[in-house]
C-alpha cells in the first residue's frame, strides 16, 4: 500500500526537496502541500491523506495549532501527523504529543531515518526521533498537565493484565520486537495486544498510548538526574 503524504512548510525550496526524496521510493507519494497552518488543516481535510509531515513555524496558524486541528477532527482518524522542525525543545515536543502528534523529528534527520519516520508513523508505532529521547519524554511527562487527561484512570481497568504489561513497556521506548523477545511472545501477539489497548484506552496511536501509561499512573516518570532540578 503506497503511504499518501501531505508537506506542510512555508519554505517552498525544502518542500521541493521533501517532495523529491518521498516520491523517488516506491511505497509513498506526495499528495499535496501546504505553505502554511490554515492551508494545512484544509488539504488534509480535502485530500485525506496517511501522513502530513509538519512544520512548527509557519504563519496563518503554526503548525501545532494545525496538528491539534487535525488530530481533533473524527474525518481525519486515518491522518496522522509527523512533525519536522529545527527546533527539538522540550516545549514543542511536549505540545506536539499533547495535541496529538504522532512524531517528532529535528530537520537534521538523514533521508533514511525520515523515510523509515514516515514509515513506522504510518504503521502506528513510532514516538520521537533520537534527537527526542525517552529521556525527554519522561521528562515532559513528569510536568503536570493543564490539559485534560486524554483518558481517566478508570480506564486502565478495561485492560488485561497482560495488556497493561505490553503498554507498561511500550511507555519506556520499547518496540513491538523488544517487546515480544522480553515476553517471549510472537510480534504478532505483541501487535495485537497494542490494538487492543489503543481501542480500550480511546487512543488514536501508540503515541497517545504512551501519554496515557503517564498521565494515568499506570508508569511513573524517572526522577531526574541528581544536580539537575
Amino acid at each position: 500500500m503506497t503511504i499518501r503524504v501531505l508537506l506542510a512548510d512555508d519554505q517552498a525550496l525544502l518542500r521541493g526537496t521533501f517532495r523529491l526524496l518521498i516520491d523517488s521510493v516506491d511505497d509513498m507519494e506526495v499528495v499535496g502541500e501546504a505553505a502554511n497552518g490554515r492551508e494545512a488543516v484544509e488539504k488534509a481535510r480535502a485530500l485525506q491523506p496517511d501522513i502530513v509531515l509538519m512544520d512548527v513555524r509557519m504563519p496563518d496558524g503554526d503548525g501545532l495549532a494545525a496538528t491539534q486541528a487535525i488530530c481533533d477532527d473524527p474525518d481525519l482518524a486515518g491522518t496522522r501527523v509527523l512533525i519536522l522542525t529545527m527546533f527539538e525543545t522540550e516545549e514543542y515536543v511536549a505540545h506536539a504529543l499533547r495535541v496529538g502528534a504522532s512524531g517528532f523529528l529535528g530537520k537534521a534527520v538523514s533521508t533514511h531515518d525520515l523515510l523509515d519516520g514516515i514509515r513506522t508513523i504510518a504503521a502506528g508505532e513510532a514516538l520521537l526521533s533520537p534527537g527526542a529521547t525517552q529521556a525527554l519524554i519522561t521528562r515532559f511527562l513528569a510536568t503536570p498537565a493543564t490539559e485534560t487527561p486524554l483518558t481517566p484512570v478508570e480506564s486502565l481497568g478495561d485492560l488485561t493484565p497482560r495488556e497493561q504489561e505490553i503498554t507498561v513497556l511500550a511507555a519506556h521506548g520499547k518496540s513491538n520486537d523488544e517487546i515480544a523477545e522480553e515476553l517471549s511472545l510472537s510480534v504478532l501477539t505483541v501487535r495485537t495486544h497494542i490494538q487492543r489497548a489503543l481501542t480500550k484506552l480511546g487512543a488514536r496511536d501508540r503515541a497517545q498510548l504512551v501519554v496515557i501509561a503517564y498521565q494515568t499512573g499506570l508508569v511513573q516518570p524517572a526522577p531526574p538526574p541528581k544536580g539537575r532540578p
